[in-house]
């Protein structure tokens, strides 16, 4: 094979020929598929698909380029990506440069010019395989090891991978990107402490203007020094890998809990803080990844059009008496949102914060704020 043709190759054997679009090389993690029609420069950026090689739906990828703001994180953490079509040409007044030396720049492996509807079909039949991407001098026993080798994410604790390493304020909110002046920003009036677990900027942006004070740790930040910040509340971010695998975080979480601190969690956040609270999580299928998941306030009955990216969930069997769940996905019934009701405290599944969007449930963040105004209050 010349050194422009690439392989993917999954652990039932199923083989795909096509094109190198990144580095050469070779890369291994679970292979997912996302059917967000737009936002694909924030999902490869997204922390929370670390060890995963995403498989895009949408056949014209790449066509707007990428830019120096729409990202989550500061690098890609996908671990490879797989593409219909090779761009071929790329148009936005916002674009900086293309997909494919974005790629390149991140040294990620990429393959393009396969069937991803036939790819798609066999993950949602068998459920998300381990895989591998091969570019360049391409040898598939080579492969068919290193997919051997790969302990998969059942198990495995990835926050502690990609959480930021130490401690920082952060202090940027959203902007308008039609205008050079800011969105106009909340004082703020809350001091809030966010565990990174593989935490995206939107989050951050969208706290900062609904007035939080930012001060992001590590995933395996000391809890007593957070007390002692005396925060108005704790907020449990997204992130990749089993959360069962995170026993220091659900002990951190207990402890905040004990101390009626409030605490939003979102994704990883969300599942961790059930885990906290005596629930029990387990991997799915093929989870959840897309933006136009439909979901359901079970008070309201009112259907929010979400993005999502996780690849475990809650069981709502082995919710306590002291939960009550919000909302359900309408894709399968799975738990999607809860409250603990002598706590200050709840979490979100999917993506509040969209980026990319859609953006319906965003109000979801004003909950966290009223929740800790509430607490101040009865201090008082």
């Amino acid at each position: 094979m010349n050194k422009s043709e690439a392989v993917l190759l999954l652990e039932d054997g199923s083989t795909f020929s096509g094109y190198s679009v990144g580095v050469q090389g070779l890369s291994v993690g679970e292979v997912v598929f996302n059917t967000s029609m737009t936002g694909y420069q924030e999902i490869l950026t997204d922390p929370s698909y670390d060890s995963q090689i995403i498989t895009f739906t949408n056949p014209h990828v790449g066509n707007t380029g990428v830019n120096d703001e729409d990202i989550e994180s500061l690098k890609i953490h996908a671990s490879g990506a797989i593409l219909r079509d090779k761009e071929i040409l790329s148009n936005s007044w916002r674009k900086s440069n293309t997909l494919q030396e974005f790629l390149k720049n991140a040294n990620i492996v990429a393959i393009s010019g396969i069937d991803t509807r036939k790819l798609t079909r066999i993950l949602r039949t068998t459920g998300s395989q381990n895989g591998c991407i091969m570019s360049g001098d391409i040898d598939l026993e080579i492969a068919k090891k290193r997919i051997e080798e790969f302990d998969g994410l059942d198990g495995v604790d990835l926050a502690k991978k990609v959480t930021s390493k130490s401690v920082y304020e952060w202090d940027e909110g959203l902007a308008n990107i039609y205008q050079e002046n800011k969105v106009q920003k909340k004082q703020n009036i809350f001091k809030v402490v966010a565990y990174d677990f593989g935490i995206k900027h939107n989050i951050l942006r969208i706290l900062k203007d609904h007035g939080c004070n930012l001060t992001v740790v590590p995933a395996d930040y000391d809890v007593n020094k957070i007390i002692e910040m005396k925060p108005d509340g704790v907020f449990l971010s997204n992130g990749p890998g089993d959360p069962k695998a995170c026993s220091y975080a659900i002990s951190n979480i207990k402890i905040l809990l004990d101390n009626k601190i409030p605490l939003f969690g979102i994704c990883l956040g969300f599942q961790l803080l059930a885990l906290a609270s005596g629930s029990k999580t387990i991997k799915m299928k093929f989870g959840h990844h897309g933006a136009n998941h439909p979901v359901m306030d079970l008070v309201t009955r009112k259907v929010f059009i979400t993005s999502q990216n996780h690849g475990f969930m809650v069981d709502d069997k082995t919710l306590l008496d002291n939960i009550k769940p919000t909302h359900i996905s309408l894709f399968d019934n799975s738990l999607q949102g809860f409250e603990i009701t002598d706590k200050y405290a709840f979490g979100f599944q999917g993506h509040p914060e969209a980026s990319p969007g859609p953006q319906d449930i965003n109000l979801i963040f004003e909950k966290f704020t009223s929740f800790m105004t509430e607490r101040k209050n009865a201090n008082k």
